[in-house]
Formats: C-alpha cells, sequence, structure tokens
C-alpha cells in the first residue's frame, strides 16, 4: 500500500476540572487527511482544501508532527499530505490535534505500524508545540486513543484510557470567533490558593470515579471548575447564559471546550443533548452571535483509517 486516507476527529480539552489533563474524543466532526508515499525525503503539505493555513510543512501541525515521526523511524522517507479541514482552528475542538493526530496515524499505517498509537502520542505533540507554543497532550490523546483520556504525565509520558459511558453525548457550540490558545493561556493566573487546588483535585478525582462507576449524578456534581473558567469566560459571549440555559435544558454540565470559544454540554442520552443544543441556540440568536453546532456520541475509536 503506498497511499492511505484517515478520519482525525474533534476533540473537547479540559472537562472543566481536568485542565491540560482530561480530552474527550468526538465523531462527528473531524479531518480528513489523504497520504501518499512519496521518493523526496521528508514531508510535502500537497494541499489544504477548507482553511486558509500554512502548506511549509515546518509550519504546519500535520508536517511537524509527521517530520517528528519521521525523524525517529527513518528520515529518508517521504510523505505528501492532502488535508481537508473539517474543523475550523482556533474553534476549540482541536484541530491541530486533528490534523497532527492523523498526519502520524496515516505515516505510521504506510509504514507497517511501528508505533502503537500511545507512542504516537509524542509525535502528534510537536504539532501542537507548533500551534500553541507548548507541546500538550489533552486533545491529541483521545482523538489517537479514542474515548476519555487523562494525561497523569508528560514527561515521561504517561496516558491513561477512562470508561466512556454508553449514553454520554456531548454538545458544542461555536461562536464564530477566534480565541487563540495562546491568548487564552495569558489570562490566566501564575498561583493558585490552596482551596482552589483542592476543590479542584477533589471534582477531577470525583469526574473520573463518575466515568468508570457511570454515575451520571455524580458526573454532574464534578463538572465544576475552580480555576479557568472563571478567567477565561470573559472572552466568550454570552457565556453565562449559555451555561444557565444549557443546563436549565438538562445538560450534566456545561463548560469551555478547550480554550474556547467553543463551550461544550455532557447530557444523558440524544434527546437531552439536542435539547440542550436548541437552548444555547437560542441565546446566540438573541445577542446575534453566528455560531455552529455539534451534537456527537462519544468516539471510542479515535482515528479512523478510510
Amino acid at each position: 500500500m503506498s497511499n492511505v486516507s484517515v478520519f482525525a476527529p474533534a476533540s473537547v480539552a479540559n472537562i472543566s476540572c481536568g485542565f491540560d489533563v482530561l480530552g474527550v474524543c468526538l465523531k462527528s466532526v473531524g479531518d480528513i487527511l489523504h497520504i501518499e508515499e512519496a521518493s523526496k525525503p521528508g514531508i510535502e503539505i500537497t494541499e489544504i482544501i477548507g482553511q486558509d493555513l500554512p502548506l511549509e510543512a515546518t509550519k504546519n501541525v500535520a508536517g511537524v508532527a509527521g517530520l517528528a515521526l519521521l525523524a525517529d523511524y527513518n528520515p529518508e522517507r517521504g510523505f505528501n499530505i492532502k488535508i481537508e479541514k473539517g474543523i475550523k482552528p482556533g474553534s476549540g475542538i482541536g484541530s491541530s490535534s486533528a490534523s497532527a493526530a492523523g498526519a502520524v496515524v496515516g505515516i505510521n499505517h504506510l509504514l507497517g505500524n511501528p508505533y502503537t498509537r500511545n507512542q504516537l502520542i509524542a509525535f502528534a505533540m510537536e504539532g501542537e508545540r507548533v500551534a500553541c507554543g507548548t507541546a500538550h497532550a489533552d486533545n491529541v490523546s483521545p482523538v489517537l486513543l479514542g474515548g476519555f483520556t487523562l494525561v497523569r504525565s508528560v514527561n515521561p509520558l504517561d496516558v491513561i484510557t477512562l470508561n466512556s459511558p454508553l449514553e454520554l453525548m456531548i454538545t458544542i457550540i461555536h461562536p464564530e470567533i477566534e480565541v487563540k490558545t495562546a491568548d487564552a493561556r495569558a489570562v490566566l493566573l501564575d498561583k493558585l490558593h490552596l482551596k482552589q487546588a483542592v476543590a479542584q483535585t477533589a471534582n477531577l478525582g470525583a469526574l473520573v470515579t463518575g466515568l468508570f462507576k457511570e454515575d451520571y449524578e455524580l458526573i454532574r456534581r464534578s463538572l465544576v471548575d475552580h480555576i479557568v473558567e472563571p478567567v477565561r469566560s470573559m472572552l466568550i459571549p454570552g457565556f453565562s447564559e449559555l451555561k444557565k440555559r444549557a443546563n436549565q435544558a438538562g445538560a450534566l454540565g456545561t463548560g469551555i471546550s478547550g480554550s474556547g470559544p467553543s463551550v461544550f454540554a455532557l447530557s444523558k442520552g440524544m434527546e437531552t443533548a439536542q435539547n440542550v443544543g436548541l437552548a444555547m441556540q437560542k441565546v446566540y440568536d438573541e445577542i446575534g452571535v453566528p455560531y455552529d453546532t455539534y451534537i456527537s456520541p462519544i468516539n471510542e475509536k479515535g482515528v479512523k483509517i478510510l
């Protein structure tokens, strides 16, 4: 086989109380990457459809991730990549992570799968470094492994796959504004009060427990962010009203997706997730903010070979 196409799904990172450590993979939106072997060493991005992004491999997340893999495996190998962007950059649902993860899965497949999905995380993280200045793993991990993941450590890399309750659904509303990850990180405080850290840790532990026990009420009680949401929410129009109405419509909890501006809600069952979506849409209809909406079950497989 000399070519392959992959679907690289979107993701939600942080999940309220899990800043930089929790992520979950979506099913309904993503990028498609077409990858083929080339005689010239390195990576060439031949075309990007849907978004205006760099074609230069060293400035493109897919190119950088692919080059990191080849540097480890064999720098003399070469691949061409065509990207169909289904995720808008800066949307807060893992646009860069999808392209980076899709690139390394596709290249790995054409090489005969010398690396496991867990091992591919480190290469995809290098793409994230280009996108936001930090090689974080909270988005690329669920995209590569599927479902919910917990990044226990980055150095050494230690990622744990969590349970994904069958009835858990995700609603996303994306206001058509861009919040750059670097800007969203700039508003964060350098120091925490001990009480904040204790409360956040308790919620994170309870949320992970709720996922494994499939205890939806425990999940509801745990989706509280004491650290990031209070400062980042100011970057998102109508955030407090979105959260209020989503919860009134039956959401288990609502929070900022990644660095924003997308807002996610977790719900039990598709009908509730759809009602939550309608409630969130009404908020932006009233204040005149254009938006996109996605409703998705949890994707337990991650990047898919087409």
